[in-house]
């Protein structure tokens, strides 16, 4: 029997008890957000800009005919470079509000088991204290979200997607 890494996928019994979570790619990093958490994944809408808002702010956009606040997810994971390659929105249910992350891309809907959530980082582990300070300050339903998001090491996301792949059925 080959031996197993701590991330292999895991049998199909297990599946029935994981936890679904969207996949995005947030600068060269991928990211787990708790699917039940994510209202909806879209294009990009023109976004507005707000004075005197943290950096990780990028405004506001009318979704669904509500103003949202739109987060760069780069910046919050302590990456200031420019979110020019934003592709989509993962938009947030925080409390009764909703809030979009701008992500470069998202790359599909994963199961992932229990056992392998407890060995993944925090998605905000890396962010500076000044971004968790103002994010706190800010929003702490949003800081209590993305703490229960999660960094998806590569190899990881490379089973994950490996296992997608081969459950598909053949065209």
């Amino acid at each position: 029997m080959a031996s197993q890494s701590r991330h292999t996928p895991a049998p199909r019994e297990a599946l029935a008890r994981a936890t679904l979570a969207v996949i995005g790619r947030v600068r060269a990093r991928h990211c787990a957000f708790f699917a039940i958490n994510v209202a909806e994944v879209m294009r990009p809408l023109p976004i507005a800009g707000l004075a005197n808002m943290p950096s990780f702010v990028l405004g506001v956009s009318v979704i669904r005919g509500a103003p949202t606040p739109v987060v760069d997810a780069g910046a919050l994971l302590g990456d200031d470079r420019a979110t020019a390659q934003t592709t989509r929105f993962v938009v947030m249910r925080v409390g009764e509000r909703r809030v979009a992350l701008a992500v470069e891309a998202v790359l599909g809907v994963r199961a992932l088991v229990a056992e392998t959530l407890m060995t993944l980082p925090p998605l905000v582990r890396n962010a500076a204290e000044e971004v968790v300070t103002a994010l706190g300050t800010l929003d702490a339903e949003l800081l209590a979200e993305l703490g229960s998001s999660y960094l998806v090491p590569a190899a990881l996301w490379e089973e994950l997607d490996a296992r997608s792949d081969s459950m598909k059925a053949p065209a």
